[in-house]
């Protein structure tokens, strides 16, 4: 499919695109996935995945959790999901509310995404994400950048937007503030 880059794209369009076609649409603007990512960005995914699995399991908790690819249609309470203008693929989910998951992936906000940065693309984690997470209300967005070595949490506030992000090294505990007693030791991630 030829992009149109007048046109506000959906998911309507998003539905039409090849299944090996791996894209994103963030206000209505396609953006490419990146090339296939480096082995570290996907140990970090994995082992992430893993400990915040585990402590799911353990605890007998209700939230699922799913690594890329794996749609995320964001939208307004008053929009149909065929008018969405934000689909994307982060690359973990955590979902608590089972209401917005469906065959085709979550329609709503999940509670919590990492996001694991790409030399390719550093912009979409760190300004087109963030800004879109922060609109979204989704709860807890990690930035994970393993060229710098550090992991950026934002939480929502009382006003329920994100203000600084906490700031860890790949030397510390991480807590995930969607649970009261989870922390993921990156150090022991053996980088």
């Amino acid at each position: 499919m030829l992009i149109n880059p007048i046109k506000t794209y959906t998911y309507k369009d998003y539905m039409l695109y090849n299944e090996n076609e791996k894209i994103e649409i963030i206000d209505g603007n396609i953006y490419d996935m990146s090339p296939a990512p480096s082995r570290i960005h996907q140990k970090l995914i994995t082992e992430i995945l893993f400990r915040i699995r585990s402590y799911i399991e353990t605890n007998n908790g209700s939230c699922e959790v799913y690594p890329a690819p794996f749609d995320v249609i964001l939208k307004n309470n008053d929009e149909i999901i065929e008018d969405s203008k934000n689909i994307i693929q982060p690359d973990i989910s955590v979902i608590c509310d089972k209401n917005k998951l469906t065959d085709k992936g979550c329609t709503g906000s999940p509670d919590m995404i990492v996001e694991v940065v790409s030399p390719y693309n550093p912009n979409n984690d760190f300004i087109r994400k963030l800004n879109l997470y922060d609109k979204y209300k989704v709860r807890e967005y990690w930035i994970v950048n393993p060229i710098k070595k550090n992991i950026l949490v934002y939480t929502l506030d009382d006003n329920e937007r994100y203000g600084m992000p906490d700031i860890y090294t790949f030397e510390d505990k991480v807590r995930v503030s969607i649970y009261s007693d989870l922390e993921i030791d990156f150090n022991s991630f053996n980088l």
